[in-house]
């Protein structure tokens, strides 16, 4: 009997270990397209640009001193993990007039990481509007034109997220409102996708050498 146990713990137990992470791979290699091809945020402020990033976009509004605490979380739970990746970067579309807000918003990040990867975009009601309904998602802006809620967005301008959430089942969003949710969700989310194009780079990279 003994012997038949130490057998299941040398060989039977690795083996179903193997499978369980191997299907894992196949199964969460990718993180799923939601809404293909969004509106690039550069026809709003050309001095911000979707194409080529790997972008948490969010919105603002005029909301930004109302919305410190959740760029708070953001930076400190998400940014400041991923900002060393070079294509990533943190993108917040305001309302034009926010610039002394924007400002002062990013002195304070500022003093707790590296703020050169967050970028804002200015633009007007109507411009923000017609952007955020470009997303095609299941969330709204309130009436100051912004959300708790932040996008992950691809160097192809895919929108992805999750199509089998636990909770939600489609989940557009992240709310930044919750520190468990950009835990628990996002920043696997996060690596998810940083992880696929680390992937694609590295077969890029082989094909050549062949």
């Amino acid at each position: 009997m003994k012997k038949a146990f130490v057998l299941v713990v040398l060989f039977i137990f690795p083996l179903v270990a193997y499978l369980f992470f191997a299907s894992g791979v196949n199964n969460f290699g990718k993180l799923p397209v939601l809404t293909e091809n969004i509106p690039n945020v550069s026809q709003i402020d050309n001095a911000v640009n979707l194409n080529d990033k790997i972008t948490i976009l969010g919105f603002m509004g005029g909301e930004i001193e109302q919305k410190k605490g959740n760029a708070f979380n953001l930076n400190q739970k998400i940014y400041k993990r991923f900002k060393d990746f070079k294509d990533f970067q943190i993108v917040m579309v305001v309302l034009d007039g926010t610039e002394d807000k924007v400002k002062s918003l990013k002195d304070e990040l500022g003093t707790l990481s590296n703020v050169e990867k967050w970028n804002f975009a200015y633009g007007n009601e109507a411009e923000v509007k017609t952007f955020f309904h470009g997303l095609k998602t299941n969330l709204s802006l309130d009436e100051n034109l912004s959300t708790p809620y932040v996008f992950i967005v691809d160097k192809n301008r895919n929108l992805r997220g999750r199509n089998d959430d636990e909770d939600e089942e489609i989940k557009y969003g992240f709310n930044t409102t919750s520190v468990a949710e950009l835990n628990n969700k996002m920043e696997d989310d996060v690596k998810i996708i940083l992880a696929e194009y680390r992937l694609a780079l590295k077969k890029n990279n082989a094909n050549r050498s062949k």
